[in-house]
């Protein structure tokens, strides 16, 4: 567990009263629950900024060594409550991602949804080993009807900002589709990416 600064504490408070109050399952991310085949079979794997944990509790069902990390203390003991029950094993940390990243080379699978944080893309492409897999989907500026998630632009991607913010790695699969064509399908108001570390 990190010792958190008062940004830190301040952040804990708010996901904390959102999670308490929160009392659906936990959803897996479609980045990953659609991509799940690129998957490595061993690994160490980190859902960042990990909320209740649909993208651990995923990761670890597929075999990956899983660490889940979140600045709230409610989110991270109901990761761990959930992980008990379904019988698995995953490292569920509170920690603010932002004041202590990952260390380089410690994760072959890093899956980040619905957080931006624009100064960590260099220290998350460090923290991939060669060949680790990298999958992240948040919200975007560009809005298709009643538009959920941040009021804040700054914690929207602007068009492509995704491809800019980790071009040091490869690109396998990018959709972003804005409010072109037929907006009652497809992937709406988020942009995602999946890239490996060459």
């Amino acid at each position: 567990m990190t010792d958190l600064d008062a940004a830190g504490l301040a952040a804990q408070h708010t996901w904390n009263t959102r999670y308490s109050e929160h009392t659906s399952t936990p959803h897996v991310a479609p980045v990953l629950r659609d991509y799940q085949h690129l998957l490595p079979r061993l690994g160490r794997a980190l859902d960042l900024a990990c909320g209740l944990g649909g993208n651990a509790l995923c990761l670890a069902a597929h075999g990956l060594d899983t660490w889940a990390w979140d600045v709230s203390d409610v989110a991270v003991a109901r990761v761990q409550n959930l992980a008990q029950q379904r019988g698995l094993t995953l490292h569920a940390e509170v920690r603010d991602v932002v004041a202590a990243p990952p260390a380089p080379a410690s994760f072959d699978v890093i899956v980040v949804s619905r957080f931006l944080e624009r100064a960590l893309a260099p220290a998350l492409m460090d923290a991939l080993r060669p060949a680790g897999l990298f999958l992240y989907q948040t919200f975007t500026a560009v809005t298709v009807g009643e538009a959920y998630g941040p009021r804040n632009p700054a914690y929207r991607l602007a068009p492509q900002e995704l491809l800019t913010l980790f071009r040091g790695l490869h690109v396998v699969v990018y959709r972003e589709e804005g409010d072109i064509g037929d907006r009652t399908q497809g992937l709406r108001n988020e942009a995602l990416l999946i890239a490996q570390k060459g």
